[in-house]
């Protein structure tokens, strides 16, 4: 990978430090309305010639609508290919930011500053930028690397709980695609009862998963589709529950996407029960299960089919033999993907 991912707790630092090997004609500062208020004090560059501009906080802003405010405003701002971007705040704010800088006058540098611990070990590395659109997740993106990552655990002390569990699941699923002690070692954590400032080599270690396979498969056309265990049912749970109106965190979502896809592994490549018992057990009690019924799997289905992954409206997952054997691209029928989350409702007590 090109990008250089920074792991600090000294963000202004490093911050400083990036934009001088840049060397920017102007700084674009994209902000949401929580970051602007409680990190940008902390954090805004000394560069001339620095404009910030704040967007609404929430997926449900995640748009070609806020996308185009964010070019009207590089436009306003005279930003010419000299231009860089730093996105400061969560996935929202990293991901939308990144698809503006990258398709801005065909493509301007830009630094993404995670604030979450979601954005931090997700949304901020890895070349994937996007929008929402049409009722589904990243559906209009580019893949675009950041020239620069700067990831800090200094702020994940004062999120709310649901934010650390939303990066919690990810942290989760890098450690099922590595190994079982990976996997014990985590669930014995209750990630709102530590002390985030400790455990930057944590999630310093957890990114690096996400590296080593982005590295061998930037544009994700083999390898690169293990990270997405766990979503393809993760993201039919987060849109369906975006349409219902009780929108869920994208953490929570593929937290339960990763039980009901360890049910298929279970079914279709004989991963142990045992860890499919253990990994729900925990999951369970961290995360409210998301409220199912049968009536709801046509629904869940049809979502699932437009799957990016799927290129024939076929249900398409990535599946464990166990810990850290993975299976990409793995065809799933109709009645086995309700079989599976049958037992994923019977698993998580519904």
């Amino acid at each position: 990978m090109n990008s250089n991912v920074i792991f600090t707790n000294s963000v202004h630092d490093a911050l400083a430090a990036a934009l001088d090997v840049l060397q920017p004609a102007s700084v674009v500062v994209l902000v949401d309305e929580n970051t602007r208020r409680h990190v940008l004090p902390q954090l805004e560059p000394g560069a001339e010639c620095v404009t910030v501009m704040t967007i609404p906080a929430d997926e449900e802003h995640k748009t070609l609508h806020t996308a185009a405010s964010v070019w009207h405003h590089l436009q306003e701002s005279s930003a010419t290919r000299r231009t860089v971007m730093v996105n400061v705040g969560g996935g929202v704010v990293t991901d939308l930011g990144g698809f503006c800088a990258s398709t801005f006058k065909r493509g301007i540098s830009f630094i993404n500053v995670p604030t979450t611990l979601l954005a931090a070990v997700d949304a901020s590395v890895g070349g994937k930028t996007g929008v929402d659109f049409g009722g589904l997740k990243n559906e209009v993106g580019t893949f675009a690397l950041p020239a620069h990552v700067i990831i800090s655990t200094c702020f994940f002390n004062t999120l709310p709980e649901r934010e650390l569990l939303s990066g919690f699941a990810e942290m989760l699923k890098h450690a099922m695609l590595t190994g079982a002690d990976e996997v014990d070692t985590l669930l014995d954590l209750n990630p709102c009862a530590i002390n985030w400032q400790d455990h930057l080599p944590m999630v310093e270690a957890s990114v690096g998963v996400k590296q080593r396979i982005v590295e061998q498969d930037p544009h994700e056309r083999g390898m690169r589709r293990a990270l997405n265990l766990g979503h393809t049912v993760g993201h039919a749970f987060e849109s369906f529950a975006l349409q219902q109106g009780r929108p869920l965190s994208h953490g929570h979502a593929v937290a339960c996407g990763l039980v009901a896809e360890a049910v298929l592994s279970h079914m279709v490549l004989g991963f142990k029960s045992s860890c499919l018992y253990h990994l729900a057990q925990a999951v369970r009690g961290l995360y409210d299960p998301i409220p199912l019924t049968c009536d709801d799997y046509p629904a869940l289905l049809k979502l699932m089919k437009h799957d990016k992954k799927s290129h024939h409206g076929e249900l398409n997952c990535t599946l464990l033999r166990a810990y850290g054997d993975v299976a990409v691209g793995v065809t799933v029928d109709n009645a086995g993907m309700e079989a599976a989350l049958d037992i994923y409702r019977d698993l998580m007590g519904m």
